[in-house]
């Protein structure tokens, strides 16, 4: 069977080599372009965009935001660091939703295992969302970090199940890249797929999903700043 990314989970012998992983990161993020452009958010900063499900090779409904930014929001090397390096205790931090973090499985510098706990207003119950993160970083002219998160079936795993959180399980995949442009700004676009399990309606999480994912550019940026202060103090 073909992998193909999508937000079907995927069991742990089923996962395919690392670059197959990124190369097919890079074909989803580099066809964005063609998408239907959707709402833009954040003062025209976040543009969104949609890949109907009859139109995916998945047959799911895919959702991306690009959004540029300059060296005063944030440098390459800055988005990279926060995203690229230690990114699920850095979203910890700025995107409000994740209450748990816990790394299931370290597997390399570039790979890991990671299962999020989001809680939401009630009546929603915490979901429980586990990845495989890979990260690979270009330093070839235009600078590139790429990040791919694929849904991960823990269930025939017993010892790293355990490790999981405890809630209604989610499942979404996504890929990131961040590129260093030639006038200097970072171009920051980010594609993804998911559902959040459970009985919500799936109408109901579509509509709001354009909105959630323009609010992680502003959160991140609001929230950048600080680390920056603290690195000032250090020093």
């Amino acid at each position: 069977m073909t992998f193909q990314l999508t937000n079907r989970a995927v069991k742990l012998e089923d996962v395919p080599p690392e670059d197959a992983i990124l190369a097919l990161g890079g074909d989803l993020i580099g066809s964005t372009d063609t998408w239907r452009k959707g709402k833009s958010f954040a003062k025209g900063k976040v543009l969104t965009l949609h890949l109907p499900r009859n139109q995916a090779p998945d047959k799911l409904p895919w959702h991306c935001r690009v959004s540029r930014h300059s060296k005063e929001d944030a440098t390459f090397d800055e988005f990279w660091s926060k995203l690229g390096v230690n990114k699920p205790e850095n979203e910890r931090q700025f995107i409000s939703a994740i209450k748990q973090i816990v790394e299931v499985k370290h597997i390399s510098q570039t790979q890991s295992i990671w299962s999020y706990c989001y809680t939401y207003p009630p009546p929603v119950s915490p979901r429980i969302f586990t990845v495989l993160l890979t990260t690979h970083l270009n330093n070839t002219t235009p600078r590139t970090g790429t990040i791919v998160s694929i849904p991960i079936d823990l269930s025939q795993d017993h010892e790293l199940a355990k490790l999981e959180g405890k809630g209604t399980k989610g499942r979404y995949v996504a890929v990131e890249r961040i590129v260093e442009l030639e006038n200097g700004e970072v171009e920051w676009r980010m594609a993804t797929s998911g559902t959040p399990g459970g009985m919500i309606p799936s109408f109901i999480t579509e509509s709001s999903m354009p909105g959630q994912i323009a609010a992680d550019v502003t959160q991140f940026l609001g929230w950048l700043p600080t680390t920056r202060d603290r690195t000032a103090t250090n020093t």
